[in-house]
C-alpha cells in the first residue's frame, strides 16, 4: 500500500494507491469542499423557487401559522428567500459564512418545531433530513466557503 504523511504527522495507507494521489491532489485543491459547498446551494434554490415562483408560498406561510409561528407571511417570505437567494449565493460561495448560520438556524427551528414529534426517519416526515441540512449548514460556517468561492476571491470572509 501507497504510503502519504498528513499534516497531522500521521501516515495514511490507500487501499488502491494509484488512488492515493488522486486524492491528494483533487483534496489539496479544495475539489471536496466546492462540491459540498455548491451542492448545499443548488439543492437549496429549487425549495425556494417553488415557494416564490411556483405558487408554493402560501403552503409554507399556512404551515407556519399552523405551527404558531408568526407572524407568518414575513417568516414564510424570509425561507422562501433565504432558500432561493441564499442558495445562490452558497452555490457561488459568497456571503457563505452568515447566510449558513441562517441556513443551520432555519433548518434547527425546522428540527425541533416540526420534524421531531415523527420520529427520526425522513420517510416519516421524521427529522432526519433536516439534521442533515443542519450539520452540513453548520459545516459550512466553521469551514467557509472553501478555495474555489467567491469570497476567497474577494480575499473577504466573516
Amino acid at each position: 500500500m501507497a504510503v502519504t504523511t498528513h499534516g497531522d504527522g500521521g501516515e495514511r495507507r490507500f487501499y488502491i494507491p494509484a488512488l492515493g494521489s488522486v486524492y491528494e491532489r483533487l483534496g489539496a485543491a479544495g475539489i471536496p469542499w466546492l462540491l459540498v459547498r455548491v451542492a448545499a446551494g443548488a439543492l437549496l434554490i429549487p425549495h425556494g423557487a417553488q415557494k416564490l415562483f411556483g405558487g408554493a408560498l402560501g403552503g409554507t406561510i399556512g404551515l407556519f401559522h399552523k405551527l404558531g409561528l408568526e407572524p407568518a407571511a414575513v417568516l414564510g417570505t424570509y425561507i422562501a428567500c433565504l432558500e432561493f437567494f441564499g442558495g445562490i449565493l452558497l452555490t457561488i460561495g459568497l456571503l457563505t459564512r452568515p447566510v449558513a448560520l441562517l441556513v443551520f438556524a432555519f433548518m434547527a427551528v425546522a428540527v425541533l418545531k416540526v420534524h421531531m414529534a415523527n420520529g427520526y426517519f425522513w420517510t416519516n416526515r421524521g427529522f432526519e433530513y433536516p439534521l442533515m441540512w443542519a450539520i452540513l449548514a453548520l459545516a459550512l460556517v466553521i469551514g467557509g466557503g472553501g478555495p474555489w468561492s467567491v469570497d476567497r476571491k474577494l480575499k473577504r470572509e466573516f
